[in-house]
């Protein structure tokens, strides 16, 4: 299995602006002129190790994932949550040649925390002998920052806010925040053989 992000985080999408204000309430200092792009940076590493953590897309888009097999032919547990759309589902076959399923072949069991993609009207399409499966689909709670969950857009900050204040420091801690961990701990799944209910 893999899976690929195929568009980044649009940086308009990213709360730069927050980022500053919870950093001068924070810590009272003043911002150092042209700091944007090193705040932009570090948001990007809190997204994505927030969303390492609890196996969530903040913000929407588009993700490729790569299977050589189904693990289970009636419906698997997308590798990501929440999924907004599948775009598009193809085989390829031992020698590279690809191809489009239909939309009729395939369905999206809409779950905020774990979708699903089943067959319609039986199981998922069969897999070519030593071919691969790939599906394109777009991922995360919304287009914009303020469609993501309140607790989570804070752990965001807050780990960012870390991550600045200690960006001088010669050895990096190991783990998150405790503070980090508390808001994001509703949100995390067990993995079971890639999917698992909720805690």
């Amino acid at each position: 299995m893999m899976l690929t992000e195929v568009t980044a985080v649009p940086g308009a999408a990213l709360p730069v602006g927050g980022l500053i204000a919870h950093l001068r309430l924070g810590t009272g200092f003043a911002l150092p002129e042209g700091q944007e792009v090193l705040l932009e940076s570090h948001l990007r590493a809190a997204i994505a190790a927030i969303e390492a953590r609890v196996a969530k897309a903040l913000i929407q888009r588009a993700f490729l994932w790569e299977l050589a097999e189904w693990r289970d032919p009636d419906g698997v547990a997308m590798p990501l949550a929440p999924v907004a759309e599948i775009l598009s589902l193809s085989m390829v076959d031992a020698g590279g040649a690809e191809w489009t399923v239909a939309e009729t072949g395939y369905r999206l069991i809409a779950d905020r925390h774990r979708p699903r993609l089943a067959g319609r009207g039986g199981g998922l399409p069969l897999v070519p002998s030593e071919g691969r499966v790939l599906i394109s689909f777009v991922a995360g709670f919304a287009a914009d920052w303020e469609g993501v969950p309140a607790d989570l857009q804070q752990a965001v900050l807050l780990l960012a806010a870390e991550f600045y204040e200690h960006r001088h420091d010669a050895g990096a801690a190991s783990g998150l925040p405790s503070a980090v961990n508390a808001l994001i701990e509703p949100w995390r799944q067990v993995r079971v053989l890639g999917g698992g209910g909720r805690r």
